[in-house]
């Protein structure tokens, strides 16, 4: 082989293995998830929050970085080496339900995060993602991975008109210059925006609290125009204290927060509370 056809070679590799790092399909994630699935053994007869809890500390300290999903065509993306709040609730969920079946496998962590992460469970095209934390709940409560408890909990209507995606599509590569999936995403926020929404206000968290449990997956509500929930959280009392694990973009990695949870929304602006969606 000469010299030019080598460096042919080994540029293509290497863009190979760079493409293949990008759409999360790295032989690094099976081995990620087979080890952790293995670690969550000795937990099999805890609850699946109490599983959502295991597996967030065993990803404790994950690079956060942001839109690992954005591929086209829109297809299952597995990437356990760098999350971000919402891909890494649902790779703890999908990893917590996957340990509480017969026999856990790759393939049965990837059939669960498949149904976990869109409408339905079915890939169809971008649209098909349940891109707003909100529809997250209510498409998963129907699927039966989690319950939507903040009625029960807070009992107080969250009533707004949710339409940020559809007004902005150049802020989301696979929505510029395609009017189908604006469209498809406007409809589903007509829909999203009928829909009688519960939460958990800011104010009302610490007399709360108490009815939050350990491994519930939280969504921060904002007052943001057109969006309803803005970051992700896993539940984790300390010290008696609510605090919970996410994926910190200021930390740059998954962290178990320094702040209670009440300290967490008090001290920011454009946050009014919490959607609550508890593992089955």
């Amino acid at each position: 082989m000469n010299k030019k056809v080598f460096l042919l070679v080994v540029a293509l590799f290497l863009g190979f293995t760079s493409l293949f790092a990008q759409h999360g399909t790295d032989n690094s994630d099976e081995e990620i998830c087979t080890h952790i699935l293995t670690e969550l053994q000795q937990y099999s007869n805890n609850t699946t929050a109490e599983l959502v809890v295991e597996a967030g500390k065993l990803l404790m300290n994950t690079p956060y970085v942001a839109h690992t999903l954005e591929t086209e065509p829109e297809q299952l993306i597995v990437n356990l080496r760098e999350l971000d709040c919402t891909t890494f609730a649902e790779n703890c969920l999908a990893l917590a339900r996957t340990a509480k079946t017969r026999k856990p496998s790759f393939k049965q962590f990837k059939n669960e995060l498949q149904l976990i992460r869109y409408r339905g469970g079915e890939i169809n095209g971008y649209p098909s993602r349940l891109h707003y934390f909100s529809d997250w709940i209510l498409d998963n409560d129907k699927k039966g991975t989690v319950k939507s408890v903040s009625q029960s909990i807070g009992n107080t209507g969250f009533s707004k008109t949710i339409n940020f995606m559809s007004q902005h599509p150049n802020s989301y590569k696979p929505l510029k210059n395609n009017a189908v999936f604006i469209e498809a995403l406007h409809k589903q926020e007509q829909e999203l925006t009928k829909t009688k929404l519960y939460y958990i206000p800011t104010e009302k968290l610490e007399l709360l609290k108490d009815q939050i449990k350990d491994g519930d997956i939280f969504g921060i509500t904002t007052t943001v125009d057109g969006l309803d929930i803005t970051h992700v959280g896993i539940a984790f009392f300390k010290d008696d204290e609510l605090h919970f694990m996410h994926a910190s973009s200021k930390a740059e990695k998954v962290i178990l927060s320094e702040q209670t949870l009440y300290e967490y929304l008090a001290n920011r602006d454009s946050v009014s509370g919490i959607m609550i969606a508890r593992p089955q």
